[in-house]
């Protein structure tokens, strides 16, 4: 199946992996195509939707394990051997599964890699995933560390899920995880950042704005909490009910949202106490705009903000909060969790930070409308799953 049309093809397939591209940086769409196309990425063949902008949506395979704990297998080990040590009893993702909140599964991805020694991938769980508070990861063979694919890898990949709040159906095809590629050239350390500088963002704040606000930039495009009314809205949060029925990963616009979520309103003071426990969705007081030469990626744990933590890193495709009038016009909306105390949580204080690298070339479609993304021009807004937003 066509994913991407071919007058969105920029170079001739047949072009060494060497040539790639001129720049380093995370590969569009096109680029991700041509892996496809290359069996770099392998087994079931892509479906339509599964590639977007600068990432691939993974696709969780037939086989499932409930094992005892997390782990890693180590730079000595696959996987596969490590399943045998930790496993419950397995899955068989064929037939639709409750995964429940609290355990630990072990999942294969449809997808396979063959990756050539420029490329490496890392990974994050999708926005609707993150949205549910289904914690879940990436694990590749040989690995000592979550997330991450290093160049040259040949193999196949596995997600850890781990369901926090609600019980969520899955089976073979549903999507929880995406993986972004970067490219990087002869010369640069197989670990080497990618992500811009403070003065190189601050550049890119010039060229077109990032946010329809002065930007602070340390570390960064630094993201303000709203616990104010905004556009009329009265609500400024959501939180996680405690007791509900499971969500079906793959239903979209099916589920009422006061049968799973408390709305929170504004107090007079603009703030929030955040409980121990609880599952928060929030939105920033930013509206944002990534270039279509840029991607960006919210850091997930940053200690200096505070005793609570963004609970999921999150990629941000070229394109996002674009509008008409090429303004800035998508609020981040922050999954957030406090630690083993209370946190008391104010009006405008930071609470993300988002990093941004470049792309090698511009995908040949952006995150919008004519992709048909779920959250573009979004304010506070719930996963997908969920009805009247």
């Amino acid at each position: 199946m066509t994913l991407i049309e071919d007058r969105d093809l920029l170079l001739p397939l047949e072009i060494p992996e060497d040539n790639l591209s001129l720049n380093s940086g995370i590969l569009p769409a096109q680029w991700i195509k041509r892996l496809a196309d290359r069996d770099q990425i392998g087994g079931k063949p892509l479906e339509r939707g599964q590639i977007q902008p600068a990432s691939l949506d993974l696709r969780l395979g037939k086989t499932g394990y409930k094992i005892h704990a997390s782990f890693l297998p180590g730079h000595s080990l696959s996987v596969e051997q490590r399943i045998q040590q930790l496993t419950s009893y397995e899955l068989d993702l064929t037939t639709p599964q409750i995964l429940s909140r609290g355990s630990v599964y072990l999942i294969e991805i449809e997808e396979v890699l063959k990756l050539g020694s420029t490329i490496s991938a890392i990974a994050n769980p999708k926005s609707s995933t993150g949205r549910l508070d289904v914690f879940t990861r990436i694990i590749a063979d040989q690995s000592d560390a979550f997330d991450v694919v290093p160049p040259a890898y040949a193999g196949k990949l596995w997600a850890e899920v781990s369901p926090r709040t609600f019980d969520v159906m899955v089976r073979r095809g549903s999507r929880l995880a995406q993986l972004r590629f970067r490219r990087r050239t002869s010369s640069q350390h197989v670990y080497s950042t990618f992500r811009i500088s403070d003065t190189e963002l601050e550049a890119l704040h010039e060229r077109g704005r990032l946010t329809d606000e002065t930007p602070i930039i340390r570390q960064g495009l630094n993201l303000r909490v709203n616990l104010k009314r905004d556009n009329g809205s009265n609500v400024i949060a959501y939180r996680a009910k405690r007791f509900t029925s499971f969500i079906d990963m793959d239903k979209v616009g099916f589920y009422r949202v006061q049968d799973y979520w408390d709305a929170v309103e504004p107090t007079s003071e603009g703030n929030l106490l955040l409980v121990p426990g609880e599952f928060y969705i929030l939105a920033s007081k930013e509206k944002l705009h990534i270039p279509a030469d840029h991607a960006a990626e919210m850091v997930a744990v940053d200690p200096i903000m505070g005793e609570f933590r963004v609970h999921y890193a999150g990629f941000f495709d070229p394109g996002f909060g674009c509008t008409r009038d090429d303004g800035p016009g998508s609020k981040a909306v922050l999954e957030v969790r406090t630690y083993d105390i209370p946190f008391f949580l104010e009006d405008g204080q930071t609470i993300g930070r988002l990093a941004f690298e470049r792309l090698t070339e511009r995908p040949g479609a952006e995150y919008g409308e004519a992709i048909a993304s779920n959250y573009q021009g979004q304010r506070l807004k719930l996963s997908k799953h969920f009805l009247n937003q």
